[in-house]
């Protein structure tokens, strides 16, 4: 995970000794790796992120300076219907380099890397980097940096360097800038998102030590700016900028000055950004202006930063061990998920971008992955899901005209959006394989609709927030009930309600070798699923009517005949099994064939992008079992296998938990895990039947991201909904914390990789101090006036007091 080197004794971070659970190195990354150490080392603070490349660098295909506003999205103009919304790289505030007298301006490539340190300070928040270059004089350099957007100002982002000149004197420049040349080529070519979204740049000075930036984007016409100053000094002695330099969409300002070796150079560069999407904004310009004036010194912004980051990690924490191998993935997984969703993203109309704010992966779209990131937030910081949930709620209107496209009621989300809420899922794909592009049919996904129920269910059994759930959540449930409720087709000859025409979480199969393209028919993951949401939403409407406080909310009126069909549906939908018993991911998942998985192996070893290899081949995934992810799996994870027992009988089946085992090993034998998502849910699903598996898998999720700098996607940005995924299988399903009927229950099974765990927890508005090793459960609550909480572990119930402490003996494994 973190790169070796030789260790420069000059060089303070080889030799600060920084606590190894806290910081993630590299020392003299090589090129190939170098997008991905950009992604992992960005820093951000939830409204804005800039991904960690050099200063003195500029996308060049190993080099990739990004820049994002949440939430910020274009489509760029004249590509298009199939031109999809694409989150946008802002002009680039970093530009920083120097060069001696009579010598070329450093960047990568010219002059020689002695020594290349980077450290990303997780305590802080502050990227750190050291560098050692000579140049073709063989005159040696030395810059030291500090990097931080500033998490106590959320317009704020700052650099720090220091210049030293180890053998030589004589005049030094240095040059400061804002960069507005900037286009969007992080992600691969795809349907006409790569270019220039920026137009009508504008930029100029604001006296010898600051400069201004305006661009508009060219189709949703949103305006950014930024305010940029550059301090530069030696000792307590200022020098102001003697020239500008620059073009029609860059502009820059240059710094000279007379140095002796071993003079340290000190250069401050603080920039404030705003956009027309930011609240109580007159005009951006303005605002970053003043912003800027009212800045203080980089010190004074680090400190401040520093101690929000500090409150933070006291509600964030997991720990697994100072000594543990996996403590700082866990961390480096909690930073970066703060990094896109943190306390400022309360106040914006975002969603979860599925791949955060560190690169342009999908766009900076939001799919279904909220479904695995709002479990942790619930728990930690629940004010971050109400806000998404309401991003999804105020876009109920595209919603509805979705369904209503379809000739059905209710509402149904896209299984991509961006901005409006309008669907941006697109109508093909590259295949990498083959470098052609094919129709692509993740459209059908319909079951997004019931993730969004889901967590606006989950979101509410953790907070008992009413005003929520009489206003957001009521709609959002009885929207996608209605909708699920006319997919549904009544065969009177069985008695069964059918869906046909969806896919499920796994992605290989579209439809039936002989109807590709036209969906599964009831799937098991979406009927089991649509079972719930209908039983959910008949549960809210009624505690809602039943509750005076809330009755005058009641927005959408759902008539006692409409509750009822509901009910009858939530009990008659069909479900198919195989002939052991095991759950059938579809009708007609029986009848297909086994794949010659050994040849497949041979041949590729690397299945993951299976379907794109038998596409290739002339063969498709539809005509076999097999798994991207697997969708029976998906409902062990959602609702364990008690809860999934209860609605698979309610709907007058047999469940068999005996067999739930050999369902978990038929499917998993059966996957390729080609989906990020993937080894979170089967690490949660293995927790009881196999816990060294589980452990396995989990570690193959946590290093998703982190262990695969040249051959994976995370240069492109950080898979949220897997980082968030593996913290909450530590902090949920090893802990066995389940909130159902107002009650906390907890049963611990810890892994045997793990001593002990402990974490915080903030359930219904009271913290929790939790702590789980192999021996007992330890909770503790601090003082207040609350009512203690209820708590039942491994069946034992207690209540938790504001002051005390609990301490719970666990007999043997469970």
């Amino acid at each position: 995970m973190a790169g070796t080197g030789p260790v420069d004794p000059g060089c303070e971070l080889c030799t600060s000794g920084l606590p190894a659970g806290w910081v993630l190195t590299y020392v003299d990354g090589d090129p190939d790796g170098e997008g991905t150490r950009e992604a992992l080392l960005t820093v951000g603070n939830g409204y804005l992120a800039s991904r960690g490349a050099a200063p003195e660098a500029s996308a060049d295909g190993v080099h990739y300076p990004g820049t994002y506003l949440a939430g910020f999205h274009n489509r760029l103009p004249g590509t298009g219907r199939d031109a999809a919304e694409s989150i946008v790289n802002l002009p680039n505030w970093l530009p920083l380099t120097f060069r001696p007298a009579s010598g070329e301006w450093y960047a990568p490539g010219r002059g020689h890397r002695l020594h290349e340190h980077q450290a990303l300070d997780l305590r802080t928040g502050v990227y750190r980097r050291e560098l050692v270059v000579a140049d073709r004089q063989r005159r040696r350099t030395r810059l030291r940096q500090r990097r931080l957007v500033s998490m106590a100002a959320s317009h704020l982002a700052a650099l720090h360097t220091t210049i030293v000149a180890e053998n030589w004197s004589g005049r030094l420049e240095v040059r400061s800038g804002l960069d507005g040349g900037v286009v969007n080529a992080n992600a691969p070519e795809e349907l006409g998102t790569c270019g220039r979204h920026l137009d009508r740049v504008g930029c100029g000075t604001d006296g010898p030590e600051s400069l201004w930036m305006v661009a508009e984007t060219g189709d949703s016409h949103l305006r950014v700016a930024l305010a940029a100053r550059t301090r530069v000094s030696v000792g307590s002695r200022r020098q102001p900028a003697h020239r500008t330099v620059g073009g029609p969409a860059e502009i820059g300002q240059v710094f000279a000055l007379d140095l002796t070796a071993g003079e340290p150079v000190a250069v401050d560069k603080t920039v404030a950004v705003f956009s027309s999407r930011d609240r109580a904004v007159y005009e951006p310009l303005v605002a970053a202006r003043t912003e800027l004036g009212d800045a203080g010194p980089f010190e004074v912004l680090a400190t401040d930063h520093a101690a929000v980051w500090a409150g933070l990690w006291e509600r964030l924490r997991i720990d697994v061990g100072e000594d543990h191998a996996w403590q700082l993935p866990v961390r480096v997984q909690t930073f970066h998920l703060v990094q896109t969703l943190s306390p400022h993203t309360v106040d914006l109309d975002v969603g979860v971008p599925a791949r955060g704010l560190h690169g342009e992966g999908y766009h900076g779209h939001i799919f279904w992955d909220e479904l695995f990131v709002y479990p942790f937030l619930n728990l930690r910081l629940p004010e971050l899901t109400r806000a998404m949930l309401e991003y999804r709620h105020r876009r109920l209107g595209w919603a509805r005209r979705q369904a209503a496209e379809l000739g059905m009621a209710g509402a149904l989300f896209p299984w991509q959006s961006a901005s409006s809420g309008r669907d941006e899922s697109p109508a093909r794909s590259r295949n990498p394989v083959t470098g052609r592009w094919v129709p692509d049919h993740t459209n059908l996904q319909h079951h997004v609709n019931l993730a969004v129920a889901h967590s606006a269910w989950q979101y509410w059994e953790t907070t008992a927030d009413l005003p929520f759930l009489a206003t957001t959540g009521i709609d959002l449930l009885v929207e996608t009930a209605r909708f699920w409720a006319g997919a549904a087709t009544y065969d009177p000859a069985d008695d069964r309600f059918d869906i046909r025409g969806v896919m499920g979480p796994d992605e290989y199969h579209d439809g039936y070798p002989n109807r590709p393209s036209e969906g599964l028919d009831n799937c098991a993951y979406v009927n089991v699923m649509v079972a719930w949401t209908l039983a959910r939403a008949c549960e809210a409407y009624g505690l809602l009517e039943r509750h005076p406080g809330a009755r005058p909310w009641l927005r959408p009126a759902v008539g006692r005949p409409e509750l009822e069909h509901w009910a009858h549906i939530g009990r008659r939908l069909r479900l198919s099994f195989l002939d052991d018993g095991i759950l059938a991911q579809f009708e007609g998942y029986a009848d297909l064939p086994e794949l010659d998985w050994e040849h497949y192996r041979r041949r590729y070893g690397d299945l993951r992008p299976l379907a794109w290899l038998m596409q290739a081949e002339g063969d498709s995934t539809n005509r076999y079992r097999v798994s991207k992810q697997a969708d029976v799996l998906m409902l062990l994870y959602l609702l364990g296998a008690d809860e999934l027992a209860g609605l698979v009988g309610r709907l007058g089946y047999d469940l068999d938990r005996a067999r739930i085992p050999a369902t978990v090993d038929h499917y998993l034998t059966r996957t390729t895990h080609g989906s990020t998502l993937s080894r979170v849910a089967h690490a949660w699903v293995l927790a009881r039947t196999d816990r060294r598996r589980s452990w396995d898998m989990l570690l193959a999720a946590l290093g998703t991201d982190l262990g695969d700098l040249h051959d994976g996607t995370a240069r492109e940005g950080i898979h949220l909904g897997a980082t968030a995924g593996t913290l909450d299988i530590l902090q949920r399903c090893y802990t066995g914390l389940e909130i159902r009927d107002g009650v906390l229950r907890l049963d611990p099974l810890l892994p045997e990789g793990l001593d002990h765990l402990r974490c915080t927890i903030r359930y219904r508005g009271r913290l929790m101090d939790l702590t789980v090793d192999h021996r007992e459960v330890r909770m503790t609550s601090p003082p207040g006036d609350e009512p203690p909480i209820p708590v039942t572990v491994r069946g034992r119930r207690l209540r938790l007091a504001p002051g005390t402490t609990v301490t719970v003996p666990l007999d043997g494994d469970a």
